[in-house]
């Protein structure tokens, strides 16, 4: 008889992960994940995309609530994806700013380097348009106008940073028109936003500061707000407002636009003195004479082409113009200070998205205890009303939404915004072991990051500290970080022990001169009368919800000529509000 077959001794049942091991597998899929979408934005060329995600990668591990120390899985994953993004970053930098993307040069700095050749017909021609072009200022053809306009249409370069001007008006010019009209200037005066800043709100002169689309300087009072959480340099509409007062003032002084357009980019005083030099109040004299600096030399000229172009588009080549689409929002002014982390949570839209809506916040949240027009996108300001009341006001800088999903457990949302979960039950009056079927939304109760200080702040860093987690710590952005300690532009990592600058003083201190070009200005330190140039924010009236969608070279004889001898007593007069690169 045979032997029975022996029995095999089972399979041994491999171990089963513990929750905390689980969650860490997980947490390491939502992280690669978000650094595949950064790749793949990356090799798409969208850096800011790129930079998105890459941060959202490495935020996920660092607001997990698990600590990476003490995880070697979680541990290996952080030193692997911020190397990577490191040595990607790195890459950038040899072509450009690396994942900040490049404000594109604007037509005058295209320029700069360029020798322009007079063409006799596109003189001829531009001379013919001129006939049937409609302007509401005085416009003229001349050798100096059809050079510029010979740049914008035969050139490469010329003809791709006019057109990538023209195309981002879009997003603002019923805005700009409409405060023209309001202001009582000229409506293509908004052409001077083409030698400023090629219509980008958020362009900084880097070497004399000058920012936003008009380009004002940093210091001088144009009725624009500067301090720790906003400069209103960036804010597109109160801009453009003050633009439209000042130019308006410039005129009130000089009497005839040329002058007035070399004097915003000179300065009124300048001008005025190269007036009472000559004895003429005309521009082409003055540029004839050497009596303008070359930057204001061609700085007439190049907005009088693109005026003209812009009324002949196609006959100059510039047939394929599309406009970007105005940008539309929701406004609402509060007076509290909310984080927009939380204004994202409510209406459902990116942080980045919401950071240009408001390109003149400097920080993660409103200003406290004064009003903010908070932009959001179109249709949202009644979901962001009904949302915010259930948080009370003095929490809404830092505590948040969270949409719930079949997976939360009031643990897990703790632990993933780092509270309690005693806390977070209490927040939204739920019994600690309460399941959360049923139920939409929590409040989660984040504690605040540090307050601005009117003295400068230090902090030192910590084990486990990156340059994202102390920047969202202190509600200053990754850039601000870097600028302030002079770090360069790449990777998230910081030494334990390290002491950073991580807050700026929130008071801004004015300045009395700069240089520009290679002359000096004077700054006006008060705002330039009459009290309608003023744009102080005690006169802005705002809405809870609104949506947004001649030259004959006669010697002077005029008021800017009387003007230049009698005024220069006059601090208003003699010195100019506003400098440019």
């Amino acid at each position: 008889m045979a032997a029975p077959a022996p029995q095999q001794a089972p399979a041994p049942v491999p171990p089963q992960p513990s929750a905390t091991q689980q969650r860490v597998q997980t947490l390491i899929q939502q992280v690669e994940k978000a650094y595949a979408d950064g790749q793949a934005d990356y090799k798409k060329g969208d850096l800011g995309a790129a930079r998105s995600d890459f941060d959202h990668a490495v935020d996920l591990m660092l607001i997990s609530g698990v600590d990476i120390k003490s995880t070697p899985a979680l541990q290996d994953e952080f030193d692997r994806i911020v190397d990577q993004i490191n040595s990607l970053e790195m890459d950038a930098l040899k072509q450009g700013n690396g994942f900040t993307p490049k404000t594109e040069a604007t037509p005058a700095e295209a320029a700069s380097d360029v020798t322009f050749v007079v063409d006799p017909n596109i003189v001829a021609k531009a001379s013919a348009d001129l006939a049937t072009t409609k302007s509401d200022l005085p416009l003229v053809v001349n050798d100096y106008v059809a050079a510029y306009i010979n740049f914008f249409a035969n050139t490469t370069k010329g003809h791709n940073t006019l057109l990538h001007s023209f195309q981002r008006a879009g997003r603002y010019r019923s805005m700009i028109q409409r405060v023209m009209s309001e202001e009582g200037v000229p409506q293509d005066l908004i052409y001077l936003a083409v030698a400023e800043s090629g219509f980008q709100p958020r362009a900084v002169n880097a070497r004399s500061r000058a920012g936003g689309m008009w380009q004002f300087m940093p210091y001088g009072n144009y009725g624009l707000t500067r301090n720790g959480y906003v400069d209103e340099r960036f804010d597109p509409e109160k801009s453009t407002r003050a633009y439209a007062r000042y130019m308006k003032y410039i005129y009130s002084q000089l009497g005839d636009w040329y002058l007035s357009m070399a004097g915003y980019d000179w300065g009124t005083g300048n001008i005025q003195r190269a007036v009472e030099k000559t004895g003429y109040a005309d521009f082409w004299e003055l540029y004839k004479r050497n009596n303008l600096p070359g930057e204001t030399k061609n700085y007439v000229p190049e907005i009088l082409a693109a005026i003209i172009i812009a009324n002949h588009p196609t006959q100059y080549g510039f047939d394929e113009i599309t406009l970007d689409p105005p940008v539309l929002t929701d406004t609402v002014t509060i007076n509290y200070s909310a984080d927009l982390r939380l204004v994202s949570d409510i209406v459902g839209a990116p942080v980045d998205e919401l950071i240009a809506l408001n390109p003149s916040l400097l920080r993660l949240i409103t200003p406290p205890d004064t009003e903010f027009d908070l932009h959001l996108p179109a249709g949202t300001a009644a979901l962001f009303q009904e949302k915010i009341a259930a948080i009370p006001e003095s929490k809404r800088n830092s505590w948040r939404y969270h949409k719930v999903t079949p997976d939360d457990t009031l643990a897990s949302i703790a632990h993933t915004y780092s509270v309690s979960v005693s806390a977070l039950a209490g927040a939204n009056q739920l019994d600690q072991t309460a399941k959360l079927d049923g139920i939409e939304s929590l409040i989660v109760p984040v504690a605040p990051a540090a307050a601005p200080s009117a003295h400068t702040v230090y902090y030192t860093t910590r084990r486990g500290d990156s340059l994202v987690s102390v920047a969202d710590r202190f509600g200053v952005s990754l850039s601000q970080l870097r600028r302030w300690n002079k770090l360069s532009g790449a990777g998230v990592k910081i030494a334990a022990g390290r002491r950073l600058h991580v807050a700026e003083p929130s008071l801004v201190r004015t300045s009395s001169h700069t240089r520009h070009g290679k002359g000096t200005r004077e700054i006006a330190s008060t705002a330039p009368e009459p009290s309608s140039t003023s744009h102080s924010s005690q006169s802005r009236t705002s809405s809870a919800h609104r949506s947004r969608t001649s030259h004959s070279g006669k010697p002077a004889s005029s008021k800017a000529a009387h003007r230049a001898g009698s005024a220069k007593h006059s601090s208003h007069t003699t010195s100019s509000a506003h400098a440019q690169k």
